[in-house]
This record gives C-alpha cells, structure tokens and sequence, in this order.
C-alpha cells in the first residue's frame, strides 16, 4: 500500500514564506491529562474498502494512532549531489512547533503530538538520482533499492541512537534542494498502514518546499495518511471534478491554513461523547451544530444514506485554523466509505454552484467554485437519490446553527 503525495501545478503561483510560521500559544496537556476522544462506533461507523486509506470505520490496525501523546520520530536526510544548505534546526523550525500546535487546535486538545528530532544531517550513500525514486515510486520491500534502500540506509545510520519501536512515526524531512521544487512536482508521499522493515511503519517523507503562508501543513496532510486518512483530491483520468476543495487539509494543504473536516475528526477521535449525532430513524429531528474552530458543543451530524454512504453536517465559520471561510455556514458533504483515496470519497455539496465561488485569492489551488458551498439560513439541500432534506433554519451569534433533518 502506497499513499502518494498530490500533483500540483506547473508554475510558481505563491512565493515560499513563512516557513518558521507559529499559532502562538495552544495549551498542549501533560500525556496523563490530553482529554479522550470518542472511538467511532454506532449505526454511523460505516464499514467500507480496507485495503488502504479510507473513509471506512473503524480504522483498521496498523496505522497510527491519533489520540493521546503521539511520539513522531523525526530525521534528516541530504546526499552527496545535493548536501544540506540549512542547518537540521532550521529545517526542523519548517514544520515545529506550528505542526504540534495545529493538531493540538484541531483535535481540541486531543492529540500530543511530540516531535524526536535527531538534530544531525544523515547522508546517503548514493546520489538522490540512483535511488530511482519519482512521483510515482511505489515501496518494493527488499529490492534494495528506491524508498526500501533510503530507508534501509536512515534506519542503519540511527541504529545506535534510536528504537524505531519506541514511536507512533516517522517524519523523513529532506534537504529542501534534493529533488525538484514542489511546485513542479511533488515527491512528498506517505508509506501506512503496514510494517515496512521491521519495526518500522507508518513513515513520511517529506521533500522541497510548499509555497503559501502555512507551508508546514504537508506535514499534518501526510501524517494524516499514517492515521488512516485518505487523499480527498482527484489522481483519475481526465479533469478534476469538484470534490472537498478547500474544507479539508487532506485535499488542500497549500494556500491560508484550512482544519480537517468533522467526519475526520470523528473517525481520528478528536470527538468527545455528545459531539456526534447520528440520524437514523426516518423522521424530522432538529440539530444545534457549533462552528469547527470552538472546542465546545456538538460538531458533525451524520445521516447514513447507504451501506456505505453518509450525508455529513458540520458548521464553518471564519476562525483560527479556517481563516479563509468567506461565507460561513452549514458545510453538507457526501462521504463514500468504499471509494478508494484520490477517487472522490469526499463531496462537498455547492449550495451555490457554478457561482465562482466567494474568495478571491488568486491561487487556483484554493478551489474559489467551493468557497461559498456552505448553507446558510433560509437554505435547504435535499440529497437527490434518498430524498433525505436539511434545512438550516437560523445562525447564533456565536456561529452555531439550527437545522432540521427531514428523513422519508
């Protein structure tokens, strides 16, 4: 199983900066004190495709867990034609603390997420050309060559230093110059779910350098897949369609910072007890949602349309992790928990399609057709193949909205 990082654009669309970019302060517990989440179970944890990431619930085993303190083993790889040009602390500053204090804001505390860095540049024994590795270089376990060689190399060097059983992951954080720039092609890829070498798995590498404010989110994108998460954006044939544009750091990691969408939450755990409602009797009910970026009260409402299909709503409003919102509101989505990562398993439903959207950004890869997707009072979906019908019937002045959920 091989999770791969996304294709992007050709050309240069925003200069690199921020690199170093912090939150500022997100009170991250003691590991004995990180609030628990709620494991996804119920009428709502849909079974579906588990021969690699996926919506499907439960996770299976083998990936990395994303409750509690969470251990990341982090190194730092150069080669001989391509010699590291920053220090390992300023590379690490790339990605830490923003990538900590992200998750811990994300997962409302949920998750502590504790880098191990080894604060030394560990040099391959070839040039980065003899590996072979390219945007689509799978893992071939014992060919002694491509990622299997790099690892074999990375896990000799730290041999004397490090028990790689000792942590949830591994971050590989390249010399930014090795290989070509992201924005041409990007080699950032993810290997989960299943042992690499022993004791090893669930390892991301992470090469060049993404443009845009909050560049450090390759990293939660990637380490997204180690605990399960599928790609949302589309690696089929032909145009791409409009799938979850920029609502999920799992489709959209480049441009201003964006949070994870709420069925990931649920399926990661970052849910306590009486955040979820699962709408499975036919019927009218009435729902009081809470805006993603607020820790308190409830934060998706799922009603299951199929054996393997699920109408999500969620609430999202201009905030700390979603600072892009133009148009707040109830965000519908159709989750497929049998469509395979980089085919669509996530849909936003437009409530304003073919509108060109509300943001005017000036990066293509912000999707601006979806911006303006969410639901606002007065405003009804009705999902075409159940009938299944959501009203959103006022907004609090605090960001929560009242819907009704009509099911036949």
């Amino acid at each position: 199983m091989e999770t791969r990082g996304r294709p992007r654009r050709s050309t240069v669309i925003a200069a690199i900066g921020a690199l170093a970019f912090s939150w500022g302060a997100v009170p991250v517990e003691a590991a004995d004190r990180v609030r628990p989440g709620l494991s996804p179970a119920g009428a709502c944890a849909l079974r579906g495709y588990t021969g690699d990431v996926s919506e499907a619930l439960p996770t299976p085993r083998g990936y990395a867990r994303a409750q509690g303190t969470v251990r990341a083993l982090t190194v730092f790889v150069d080669f001989p034609d391509a010699p590291a040009t920053v220090s390992t602390r300023e590379r690490y500053a790339e990605f830490f603390p923003a990538t900590t204090e992200y998750l811990a804001a994300s997962s409302y505390g949920r998750l502590d997420y504790r880098p191990h860095p080894v604060h030394r540049w560990l040099r391959m024994s070839r040039p980065l050309a003899e590996y072979g590795i390219g945007r689509a270089s799978r893992w071939h376990t014992g060919s002694n060559h491509g990622y299997d060689r790099l690892m074999r190399e990375i896990r000799t060097a730290v041999a004397a230093e490090v028990d790689f059983a000792d942590f949830d992951l591994t971050n590989v954080l390249m010399e930014p110059e090795a290989g070509p720039p992201a924005t041409d092609t990007v080699l950032s890829v993810t290997f989960a779910g299943y042992q690499l070498l022993p004791k090893v798995r669930n390892v991301s590498f992470v090469w060049s350098r993404q443009p845009g404010e909050s560049a450090f989110r390759v990293l939660p994108h990637e380490n997204g897949h180690s605990f399960g998460l599928p790609d949302l954006y589309w690696t089929g044939d032909g145009p791409a369609p409009l799938l979850a544009g920029h609502w999920d750091v799992m489709e959209s990691d480049w441009g201003p910072t964006n949070d994870f969408m709420a069925w990931h939450k649920w399926k990661l755990g970052w849910l306590a007890a009486g955040q979820m409602r699962c709408v499975t009797r036919a019927g009218v009910s009435e729902h009081h949602i809470s805006p993603g970026g607020r820790p308190e009260g409830v934060k998706l409402v799922a009603v299951p349309v199929a054996p393997d299909r699920v109408l999500t709503l969620e609430v999202r409003v201009r905030s700390r992790l979603d600072r892009m919102v133009c148009r707040p509101g109830v965000l519908v989505a159709h989750v497929s928990t049998r469509v395979r990562s980089g085919s669509g398993p996530v849909r936003v439903a437009d409530a304003r399609p073919a509108s060109g959207g509300c943001l005017r950004a000036g990066d293509p890869d912000l999707h601006p057709e979806l911006s303006d997707a969410p639901h606002t009072p007065g405003e009804t979906f009705t999902d075409p193949g159940t009938g299944v019908r959501v009203d959103v019937l006022e907004a609090a002045p605090d960001g929560t909205h009242r819907v009704r959920v009509s099911r036949p």
